[in-house]
């Protein structure tokens, strides 16, 4: 017997997020209907959140740093963070990723795209860690193509720290993702990343119109997590200009210097870059999901059933005339009514 429920309320279908009256019906952790009927529920039902670009590790050191330059906080292999995860204990770095991932859960994030430190035993921590918590994730391990077998794929931390061609072959020719920062803090290991032909960039923070035009041909998606640019005095990215020539999804970044929350991820880029809040709603779901290669990130038949369910009546979301725009500029963890994850 199939395993069915229903979620009842203003349902924000499909790639445009339509708010549309009725119910989800789900049946064995996918969504198999959405049904248009008249409902007396004040719940908005909308595609769980994937957060692209992730370092979970950091939640041993929160707010660590303060006042340090980008490459003093996380340059390898001396920067701040990784002098503290060699400092810390395997146990104290899995209980403090573990709380990091339970909030993430809880606020309704499906997935994350991990970028792993620590090589193959990095890879393992964050696995014991995640272990029965109601979230996916795409691990990437960083540091040793052993790493990489380990996981789903290799974090990159940028072009000109070292050549990644090995790595990069050794993804493709296990079909495993290949993901690497680019132009966080100046252009010069923009190129040097395309020509990898990675699977996605992080941060493009300083993507001059040559890069955007490379990112168009390739066809090269860009994850980009403006809080953390903010946090680190870089910049901001060119949002707007990403997203006219690729996929561009939203992440976090380090634990260290935000919270893991894509609704202060979202409030933040629909309030200072100038694109609508449905493009910043695909950036922290379908686009993610995109890159992560998952089924979920849009409420419509054939896909997880990965739901956010918000308290349309509670006293921050009433009297909203635009759900879209409410829960991408408004909404918070204190509006979250239910999560509901397909199991994978």
């Amino acid at each position: 017997m199939a395993d069915s429920t229903t979620f009842d309320g203003t349902v924000l279908r499909g790639p445009d997020f339509e708010p549309v009256e009725g119910r989800v019906v789900v049946e064995d952790g996918e969504i198999t209907a959405i049904e248009e009927d008249p409902t007396h529920s004040d719940d908005i039902i909308l595609p769980s959140f994937v957060n692209a670009h992730t370092h979970i590790g950091d939640s041993i050191a929160k707010e660590a740093g303060g006042g340090l330059s980008l490459e003093e906080l996380v340059a390898p292999p001396d920067g701040l963070k990784h002098r503290l995860l060699r400092q810390a204990s395997r146990k104290e770095k899995v209980e403090a990723m573990r709380r990091s991932l339970q909030f993430m859960a809880d606020s309704g994030t499906a997935a994350c795209i991990e970028f792993r430190e620590g090589g193959v035993e990095g890879v393992e921590a964050f696995e014991q860690a995640i272990h029965g918590l109601a979230i996916d994730s795409v691990l990437l391990g960083r540091e040793t193509v052993d790493a990489m077998e380990a996981s789903d794929g290799f974090g990159a931390s940028g072009a000109n720290d070292a050549d990644f061609s090995y790595e990069r072959n050794a993804t493709a020719r296990a079909d495993k993702l290949f993901g690497i920062h680019a132009g966080e803090v100046d252009a010069s290991d923009i190129n040097p990343a395309l020509d990898l032909d990675p699977d996605f960039l992080v941060h493009m923070v300083h993507a001059e119109e040559l890069h955007l035009d490379r990112v168009e041909d390739s066809g090269t998606p860009v994850v980009v997590c403006p809080r953390s640019n903010l946090v680190t005095d870089v910049g901001f990215p060119p949002v707007a200009d990403l997203l006219e020539r690729t996929t561009v999804a939203l992440g976090t970044d380090n634990v260290f210097l935000n919270s893991p929350s894509m609704f202060r991820e979202m409030e933040f880029t629909a309030k200072i870059a100038d694109v609508s809040a449905r493009e910043v709603l695909r950036m922290a779901t379908v686009n993610g999901a995109d890159i992560a290669g998952l089924n979920c990130g849009l409420v419509e038949p054939g896909r997880d059933a990965d739901l956010l369910v918000l308290d349309g009546d509670s006293d921050n979301l009433t009297g909203a005339k635009d759900l879209v725009r409410a829960v991408v500029r408004r909404a918070g963890v204190a509006d979250v009514s239910e999560v509901y994850h397909a199991e994978s």
